[in-house]
């Protein structure tokens, strides 16, 4: 019968060629060939160490996935949309090359289960991937900031100017983001680290099968333990597409700066040639195209996460068809975030930082304000809000003279108010500023290379635990 199916025998008539197109998601979970080829694998093992096939049988069944393998690999395999899917794909082709063997590989199992497995395999392969890239990032990032803890640039609020901060405490800022962010997907990964295959369709299989071995043998912890929710549960592919968002927010964070910090306007840093775009009619243009593009992907990366949790809503156990819906989002977000993580690392390795742009604009924006309040309070006696007021003063005075607070001297300082000793003016030292906030987390000089020590710390045990996963 033409157009026939594996699953055909109950039906008198062949699928409609319109149905394969909209059916079939071969076009894309075709990218969960060695996922799938693993777990028959070790399916087959498992069915032979229970006595349901032969071990000859297992043997020719797993020699015979691996030449399918081989052909995927150089090319040659053929993709063919009536199979609908890799797992249809991949068993056909095994049975023209071994015979009726090939047949009886999908005993004690059912395609439920099976595209479980390998999508899950999937996402804790590409959790793991991410999580590396995730340590080169802060590693670059506390690099730079190791070398960059007397770098003083503003600290802003409102993305107004508020008050000294050195540029390595904002790199450590973005390594504590980065940090959780590996975490979050550590949490994830042992979360879902669990086999559903032996779930069978929905109901388990009545074959005395060993779901223990074949779990232990995929590197999970375990099998899952409900076979209805093993198969219908999407969670692992949700945690993944929410720990890939908030990385893809941080790194728009981070890309925002990028974007600023490289304007005329800033000149804190120049982007390396190799990681800009010049314009098309405008030729003294260097666009800050990448982390325009870092920052606009989180869009996409977001519409993946809302996209399955609209899909799983409102399913009834078990399976249902709507979560074939599942896997373009999360290949999306994975190969999104993949690309992301290398070229932001690339870029902040290969840019230029600017010093002295970065210390003149300290003298922008009265930034030793809160010291001079500060000081009133802790030397004079004088009640904060009180001392707020005075400094309040003291900036407006600075302004009509036409200068930043940092720059007055001791008698216009003294004039603004009878309260103010000659003494307060040490503290409109804009490096003592930054010096003065050595409370743990502060961006005093010491406190920054204290968070530098307590970063690189926890990267050379994630190295490892990520190592021995």
């Amino acid at each position: 019968m033409a157009n026939q199916k594996l699953w055909g025998g109950r039906f008198s008539a062949s699928a409609a060629e319109i149905l394969d197109v909209f059916n079939a998601s071969l076009p894309f979970d075709k990218k969960l060939y060695k996922q799938d080829i693993l777990g028959s694998k070790t399916h087959a093992k498992m069915l032979a160490r229970c006595g349901i096939l032969t071990q000859d049988e297992a043997d020719l069944i797993c020699k015979g996935l691996e030449q399918v393998k081989d052909e995927i690999e150089s090319g040659v395999f053929e993709f063919k949309l009536s199979d609908e899917d890799i797992h249809m794909a991949i068993e056909s082709r095994l049975t023209q090359i071994i015979g009726e063997a090939g047949k009886k590989l999908h005993t004690a199992r059912s395609r439920n289960d099976q595209v479980a497995l390998d999508f899950r395999l999937f996402v804790l392969d590409s959790n793991k991937h991410l999580r590396n890239l995730v340590l080169n990032l802060i590693t670059t990032l506390l690099s730079l900031a190791k070398e960059h803890t007397q770098t003083m640039l503003p600290g802003m609020t409102h993305l107004q100017h508020a008050q000294p901060v050195n540029f390595g405490f904002l790199l450590c800022a973005y390594a504590c983001m980065f940090m959780r962010d590996f975490e979050r997907l550590e949490s994830t990964f042992k979360r879902n680290n669990y086999c559903p295959l032996g779930a069978a369709a929905l109901a388990g299989t009545p074959y005395s099968t060993d779901r223990h071995f074949v779990a232990k043998e995929l590197g999970f912890i375990a099998p899952t333990l409900n076979a209805t929710d093993s198969v219908s549960d999407r969670d692992f592919a949700l945690d993944f597409l929410y720990d890939t968002s908030l990385l893809a927010m941080h790194i728009s964070r981070f890309a925002e700066e990028l974007v600023l910090w490289s304007s005329y306007e800033f000149r804190f840093i120049t982007l390396s040639d190799a990681y800009s775009t010049g314009s098309s009619i405008m030729p003294q243009k260097k666009n800050p195209d990448v982390p325009e593009l870092l920052r606009g992907k989180s869009g996409r990366v977001y519409g993946n996460l809302m996209g399955l949790l609209v899909v799983m809503k409102g399913l009834p156990l078990a399976y249902n068809k709507d979560t074939q819906e599942d896997k373009e989002g999360v290949f999306d977000s994975f190969e999104t975030l993949e690309i992301s993580l290398r070229i932001l690392n690339d870029a902040l390795k290969t840019m230029t930082i600017h010093k002295d742009s970065m210390l003149k604009a300290c003298r922008v924006g009265h930034l030793s304000a809160t010291d001079l309040a500060d000081f009133l309070v802790k030397n004079c006696e004088i009640p904060f809000r009180e001392a707020h007021h005075i400094t309040g003063k003291a900036v407006a005075s600075a302004e009509s003279l036409g200068k930043d607070l940092s720059e007055l001297s001791i008698e216009e300082l003294c004039a603004v108010d009878y309260r103010i000793p000659k003494e307060a003016h040490s503290s409109l030292d804009l490096k003592a500023s930054m010096e003065s906030r050595n409370s743990y987390g502060g961006t005093s000089t010491q406190a920054t290379l204290a968070q530098i020590e307590s970063l690189n710390a926890w990267l050379e045990l994630a190295k490892t635990t990520l190592g021995n996963v």
